[in-house]
């Protein structure tokens, strides 16, 4: 016997039993994205590497550490496999010249990757929901998308989440303030590990979001950004507590929340959970204005988020959210008469806007209604021989009680949706 293969580690399938609630989840989703109206945008899965260089961050663990790369072997360009969204949909925008005639709000969803630890709601493969407004310059995108996921929460059924928000400031703010804080660390290097050290000079800021115990006393007391804002981008971070106030969206402020990537400036913000362990960030963006023009477009001010589809699938079997993709009719069959007008009957069932799983591989009725149960059908439509030459058939309820009765075929379809 051949061996079997077995899927590549880090990435993993979703298999019937589970793809009902998956695709709950994109249906809400996509729902919820165009009550605030958010287009969709397909984008390929592979792009440049200098995109997520120059985009993300040639500091960030991303690029440094996470991305699957490779050379082209027909013509030696550098490709990588997307780690993360927001750059290719930007990338997309000024390519197309997307906001040419004005602002855009804009969506994708699909597969991302990165080479990392595998554990709990972390894969090498995993899946994300993006949202990227463009053009707008105020807090009330960000506050926005904030409250866009509130909504999304509630729809999907899921409770004891937190919104934690921050801001960063603008670019001259955070350079000022990255040379306090390198000089802070270097006053307490004894207690940064390796990480921080290698992060020390290249980007300081992600030191804040350290989680090694041993460093937290050292962190807290660091001097703090949000201390030293200046009036815009104070008053950018006003209004979006303003906005979060009266739309009644609470949220914690958490001035160590500086986010992984490089393109972000002023408002920063995570939406976590306690129910996922350390993996309790469910979704986070921030407000990126510079980074259209960073990957060759004109100045455009711009806002996003990525949601981490696994985790949000987690919360959902945690919270007992069900969904199912059982047909609406298991249409039994047998005899020759019987098995040649199954397939017709189900086409016009079908016509009717019913899903129908017609019984296959013959059998006894005994054993096709314990199929018919098994598949999880409202009804069971019986045809046998004598069904067939009378032009009839029975339905029976499977789930909410009733009686079995007999009904012509030509009315089978109002039958089963009285």
């Amino acid at each position: 016997m051949a061996d079997k293969f077995q899927s590549i580690k880090g990435f993993y399938d979703i298999l019937p039993g589970q793809t009902a609630l998956w695709r709950h989840l994109e249906d809400v989703a996509s729902e919820v994205l165009a009550q605030y109206g958010y287009r969709y945008i397909h984008l390929p899965i592979v792009e440049p590497t200098a995109l997520y260089v120059r985009g993300v961050g040639e500091h960030t663990d991303i690029v440094e550490k996470e991305m699957y790369s490779w050379t082209d072997a027909l013509n030696g360009d550098k490709l990588t496999l997307r780690p993360e969204g927001t750059a290719g949909c930007v990338r997309a925008v000024v390519e197309h010249s997307l906001t040419y005639n004005g602002p855009q709000r804009l969506w994708y969803m699909g597969p991302m990757f990165r080479h990392e630890n595998v554990q709990k709601g972390r894969q090498r493969q995993f899946h994300q929901i993006g949202a990227e407004a463009f053009g707008y310059d105020g807090p009330d995108v960000d506050a926005e998308l904030m409250i866009m996921l509130a909504r999304l929460w509630k729809a999907l059924g899921i409770t004891d989440v937190e919104l934690q928000i921050n801001t960063i400031g603008d670019a001259s703010e955070r350079a000022a303030y990255r040379q306090t804080l390198i000089a802070y660390f270097e006053q307490h290097a004894e207690l940064l590990d390796e990480d921080a050290k290698r992060r020390l000079h290249a980007n300081p800021l992600r030191i804040l979001d350290s989680k090694n115990p041993r460093m937290q006393a050292m962190i807290e007391a660091a001097p703090k950004l949000f201390d030293v804002l200046g009036a815009e981008s104070r008053a950018h971070y006003d209004g979006l507590c303003a906005l979060l106030d009266a739309a009644g969206v609470p949220y914690t402020l958490n001035t160590r929340l500086v986010r992984g990537l490089d393109y972000y400036n002023r408002s920063v913000f995570e939406w976590v959970t306690t129910k996922l362990g350390a993996q309790g960030t469910i979704a986070a963006g921030g407000r990126y204005d510079s980074l259209v023009e960073t990957l060759g477009g004109k100045p455009t001010t711009a806002c996003g988020f990525g949601m981490g589809m696994e985790r949000v699938f987690l919360l959902m079997q945690e919270y007992g959210v069900q969904a199912s993709d059982a047909p609406d009719v298991y249409l039994v069959n047998a005899g020759e008469q019987a098995q040649a007008q199954a397939p017709i009957l189900a086409e016009r069932l079908r016509d009717a806007g019913m899903a129908v799983a017609v019984h296959a591989g013959g059998g006894s009725f005994k054993s096709q209604m314990k199929k018919a149960d098994g598949s999880g059908a409202r009804f069971a439509v019986i045809l046998g021989e004598d069904e067939a030459r009378a032009g009839t058939a029975v339905i029976k309820p499977l789930r909410d009680g009733g009686e079995q009765r007999s009904v012509a075929q030509a009315e089978l379809a109002a039958a089963l949706m009285d």
